[in-house]
C-alpha cells in the first residue's frame, strides 16, 4: 500500500545546441554592416581627394541626364506629323558632352562614359518615335542600331516588301525619304558630325565598277535627303560606297545587304 508514495523522481534536463554563447550572431551583422560602411566612406573621401572639380563634375554628369528629350506638335502633313524633338536647355549646346567634358580637363575615361551615354540618349529618341503613327511604325522597320567604337550606326535596309531605292539606281523610294526627314530632325539634338556609308547586294549583270559607283551615288543621295531634311550640309564627315564588299548576311545576293549606314561618330574620331 506505501509504495504508491516511493516512486522515484525524474528529472529530465533539456540539452540547448546552437546560437554563439550568450552573445548569439547578431554583433557580427552589426560589425559587418559598419565596417562596410567604413570602407565606403574613406573610398568616396580618397576620390574627392584624388580628383579635380572639373573630373568631379563629369563623374556627377554621368549619373545625370544631359539630353532630356520633348516632343512638341505642330500642323505639318506627312510621316513626322508636324512633330519637332527638342532638347531641353539642360543639353550640353557645345556636342554630345564628351568633348566639353574633356576641354574642361576631365580625364578621358569619363568623357567617354558621358558621350556613349548621350549617344544611347539619342539611340532612344530616335526609337521613340515608333509609337508616335503608323507611318513611322513602318519606317522604323528598315532600321537598325547599334553602338560601336566608332559612334552610334544607324542602320537602314531594305525588306522584301519594300526597298529603299527603285531598282539598281541611287533614286529613292517614299520611305527613304521619310526616313532622311526623320533622322534629320533627331541628329539635330546633338552636332556631332555624320557619316554616311552605303552597301549594295551583289548583283547579277552588274560589274564591279558599277557597283562602287552605285554605292557611293546612294551614299550622297541619301547625305543630300537629310540636308533637305534640314541637317547642316557641314555636319557630313565622310562619304563612302562599299559596293558588296561588306555584305550583312551570309548570302552576298540578299536584299539585305542593300543598305545605308549613317554613323553619328565620336568626338575623337572628327575633331582631332
Amino acid at each position: 500500500m506505501a509504495t504508491g508514495h516511493n516512486r522515484p523522481i525524474i528529472i529530465k534536463r533539456k540539452k540547448i545546441t546552437g546560437g554563439d554563447g550568450h552573445h548569439g550572431g547578431a554583433w557580427k551583422v552589426a560589425y559587418a554592416d559598419f565596417v562596410t560602411a567604413m570602407m565606403a566612406f574613406f573610398m568616396l573621401m580618397w576620390l574627392l581627394n584624388a580628383t579635380t572639380e572639373q573630373q568631379r563634375s563629369g563623374i556627377a554628369d554621368y549619373f545625370s541626364p544631359t539630353i532630356p528629350i520633348s516632343q512638341n506638335s505642330g500642323g505639318g502633313d506627312g510621316i513626322m506629323a508636324g512633330d519637332s524633338l527638342q532638347a531641353s536647355d539642360t543639353m550640353i549646346q557645345t556636342g554630345s558632352g564628351g568633348l566639353a567634358e574633356r576641354e574642361n580637363g576631365a580625364g578621358p575615361g569619363v568623357a567617354e562614359a558621358v558621350e556613349t551615354r548621350e549617344l544611347r540618349q539619342l539611340e532612344q529618341a530616335l526609337l521613340g518615335l515608333g509609337g508616335e503613327s503608323f507611318e513611322m511604325e513602318n519606317a522604323l522597320k528598315h532600321v537598325l542600331s547599334r553602338l560601336t567604337d566608332e559612334g552610334l550606326v544607324i542602320e537602314l535596309f531594305d525588306r522584301p516588301e519594300a526597298s529603299l531605292f527603285d531598282g539598281p539606281t541611287a533614286t529613292p523610294n517614299p520611305v527613304t525619304r521619310d526616313l532622311a526627314r526623320m533622322l534629320a530632325r533627331v541628329l539635330r539634338l546633338v552636332d556631332n558630325g555624320i557619316a554616311v556609308r552605303a552597301h549594295l547586294a551583289r548583283t547579277e549583270g552588274m560589274d564591279d565598277a558599277a557597283m562602287w559607283s552605285l554605292s557611293l551615288d546612294r551614299a550622297r543621295t541619301f547625305a543630300a535627303l537629310t540636308r533637305d531634311g534640314g541637317l547642316a550640309p557641314e555636319r557630313i564627315a565622310r562619304l563612302s560606297g562599299r559596293s558588296d564588299r561588306d555584305p550583312a548576311t551570309v548570302s552576298p545576293e540578299a536584299p539585305r545587304n542593300n543598305r545605308i549606314e549613317l554613323i553619328v561618330l565620336r568626338e575623337s574620331l572628327y575633331r582631332d
